[in-house]
């Protein structure tokens, strides 16, 4: 192999830290053995460097490759999906080393990372995320720098500051593209089932499910006020509304499952000024929205439910972004339909006998719907009913061992128990999931809301009233609606108990509070700004500054753009390689060779220190002896380790220069 075919050892350093940079993000979404394939591959590259083992024989890379798309499958059940996807391309990247043998190889190599770089957005496009991407960018691009600088004796730092300039350089221009490019989507909202857990609540429920979802500290949605911020006891954001019980889990009716007529929801009528909010909601991979109660959009692509719900034609795939008006206390259907009404009372027959018979005690007892829904709400707090994020686990009759046995849990276990009672009892109801309060960021006035803030309520019909939201969670633990799941179970120590390092537990210690708070409003900042600038708020900036647009009139802004960036930049390139840089020993002994010049001594092209020095102390005797002192300061600093003599020989020569005498 010819020597600039070669991989330089400074090259191949830089290569390993680019991969192992693309590698540490996606590591906790990995098989364990996928990073254990980077590690050996990494050390067989190396060992083939010092010459020790041989490049791998073709039958033994294809037993390679088999073994892993074996193991592929055997993790995650399929080889189609996003993270077995990820994941078979990133160990086929990590095996590309062991073909890693001349310079073209680590061409591809690079030119793929640059490519893997993008992948971790597909998963999330955090603001660290981007800064840690950039950082992986800088690498790549220093190895593919030190490609070019051929073979090193030490590891340097040179490729690392060359590929951050050229970086920089690239900056106005990426700009320039960002505000004026015409935007297509990116690769990241292409809709890719992913084999992980969908975030967020799920699309039916079942003892457990909204516990489980509360041990996490991510956000769902964050939303933004026009005006003041209602109460946290009012803020009750409406996801799932399930009026749907098999075999202990609620669901809700698909839009076939529900007759024509019912399909659009009636008219409310309402009054006042409504709330007004925008609401920055996290990929689901699900299509319904949050809202408050009764929510209304004029945005494209929101529609409403004829259970008043807001949702997307399509999947949330990516942040999204809506505006929403909302009248909490418009009545919502003050008329129910004959199907409504007997789907919000179905219950599965011989079910929950105990709660059935509850039911029928407490109905007797009541002398409206409305006092029946008081008795069982006094119920629970008269009981021992506790409030827990570890709740038993429960068997056949699963509202019968909770309302009799355990009086054990969550959210969800209380308001089925609730929407359950009330059907029993004559009275439609339902089962609302969503979320409930939230944390008022005071950077910026926004409402996050966690994962943890996952809450289940009720909704019963009321005759002349319409559908009335029942918190039965608010009569067992008050704090809860109040104050937020961590006073809630603050006695019991559960809450974020798997997250030991989430800065959410540590919100009683002021500067870290601080500090994540600023960061949350930042990050606001950047997911509304920077990851949600979408083809109309291209056209509305262009429109506002530069008047109606034409394609002509934007092809010229375009390009104009460009040129007025890349100008400057291309000049000062071209300024900086006119020539090689100069050390201060060569530029005082050039102007020491002028100052000769001018005594009618010249040098001549491409003349030697020393024939020069010989020339001149024979044409002017009275300078011979400091042409001599310059010229051996010149040629001993050229041949000196660098940084050793040059500043004193530089000054040497400044000085000699001004004791040259005229002829």
């Amino acid at each position: 192999m010819k020597a600039n075919e070669q991989i330089p050892r400074n090259a191949l350093v830089w290569i390993l830290l680019g991969m192992a940079a693309l590698l540490a993000p996606h590591i906790t979404r990995l098989p364990l053995w996928v990073v254990a394939v980077y590690g050996v591959c990494a050390l067989w590259r190396l060992q083939i460097y010092r010459g020790v083992w041989p490049f791998p024989k073709r039958l033994v890379k294809l037993g390679l490759i088999v073994l892993a798309g074996t193991g592929i499958w055997l993790s995650y059940g399929s080889l189609l999906g996003l993270e077995p996807t990820v994941a078979l391309l990133l160990t086929a990247y990590a095996m590309k080393l062991l073909e890693l043998a001349r310079r073209q190889d680590a061409y591809v190599l690079l030119f793929l990372g640059y490519f893997i770089c993008i992948t971790e957005f597909l998963f999330t496009q955090d603001l660290l995320i981007v800064l840690y991407s950039l950082l992986t960018v800088w690498l790549v691009t220093a190895a593919l720098v030190a490609l070019h600088q051929g073979a090193r004796a030490h590891i340097r730092l040179a490729p690392l500051r060359q590929s951050g300039v050229m970086l920089a350089q690239a900056f106005p221009l990426m700009l320039v593209l960002f505000f004026l490019f015409p935007r297509i989507g990116p690769l990241w909202t292409v809709p890719v089932k992913t084999h992980a857990a969908r975030t967020g609540v799920s699309d039916n429920m079942s003892p457990g499910s909204i516990s489980n979802l509360s041990k996490s500290d991510a956000v769902a949605f964050r939303v933004s006020f026009e005006g003041d911020i209602p109460p946290k006891a009012e803020l009750y954001w409406r996801g799932l509304v399930m009026s749907r019980l098999q075999a202990g889990v609620w669901s809700s009716f698909n839009y076939y499952e529900v007759p024509a007529a019912e399909r659009r929801a009636a008219p409310v009528a309402t009054e006042g000024e409504p709330l007004r909010y925008s609401v920055l909601m996290m990929p689901t991979q699900q299509n319904w929205l949050y809202s408050l109660r009764y929510a209304e959009s004029a945005q494209a692509g929101v529609m409403q439910a004829p259970d008043y719900r807001l949702f997307r034609p399509v999947e949330v795939e990516e942040q999204y972004r809506y505006t929403v008006r909302s009248w909490p206390d418009a009545p919502l259907a003050p008329s129910l339909s004959d199907w409504r009404r007997l789907a919000e009372l179905r219950l599965p027959a011989d079910d929950n006998p105990r709660t059935r018979a509850l039911a029928q005690q407490l109905r007797e007892g009541a002398g409206s719907d409305a006092a029946f829904v008081e008795a069982v709400l006094e119920r629970f707090r008269q009981q021992p009913y506790i409030y827990t994020l570890q709740p038993p686990l429960l068997g056949e009759h699963p509202t019968d061992q909770f309302l009799f046995d355990t009086r054990r849990g969550f959210c969800e276990h209380y308001a089925a128990a609730f929407v359950t009672l009330m059907r029993a009892g004559g009275v439609p109801a339902r089962v609302v999931a969503g979320y409930q309060g939230g944390e008022v960021n005071p950077v910026n006035r926004t409402v996050i809301v966690h994962q943890f803030d996952a809450h289940a309520w009720a909704e019963v019909w009321l005759d002349g009233e319409g559908w009335r939201r029942v918190d039965p969670t608010a009569a067992v633990s008050p704090s809860r609606i109040e104050q937020g799941l961590e006073q809630a179970l603050a006695g019991e120590g559960s809450f974020l108990a798997d997250s030991p390092l989430s800065p959410l537990r540590y919100r009683g210690i002021d500067w870290i509070n601080s500090l994540r708070l600023r960061y949350d409003a930042l990050t606001y900042r950047w997911q509304s700004w920077v990851v949600g600038f979408n083809s109309e708020n291209q056209l509305q900036i262009l429109q506002r500054y530069l008047g109606e647009l034409t394609a002509q009139k934007f092809v010229l802004i375009l390009l104009g753009s460009g040129l007025l960036v890349l100008g400057p930049l291309g000049i000062w390139l071209m300024r900086a390689r006119r020539g090689p840089a100069m050390d201060a020993v060569t530029r005082e002994y050039l102007a020491f060779c002028a100052r000769l010049a001018r005594l009618g001594l010249q040098r001549g092209p491409g003349e030697a220190p020393g024939d020069f020095a010989r020339r001149a102390a024979a044409a002017q005797p009275a300078n011979a002896e400091v042409v001599a002192t310059v010229t051996r300061l010149f040629e001993q600093a050229q041949y000196a380790p660098a940084g050793t003599m040059q500043r004193e020989a530089a000054q040497r020569i400044r000085q000699s220069r001004r004791r040259l005498r005229p002829r």
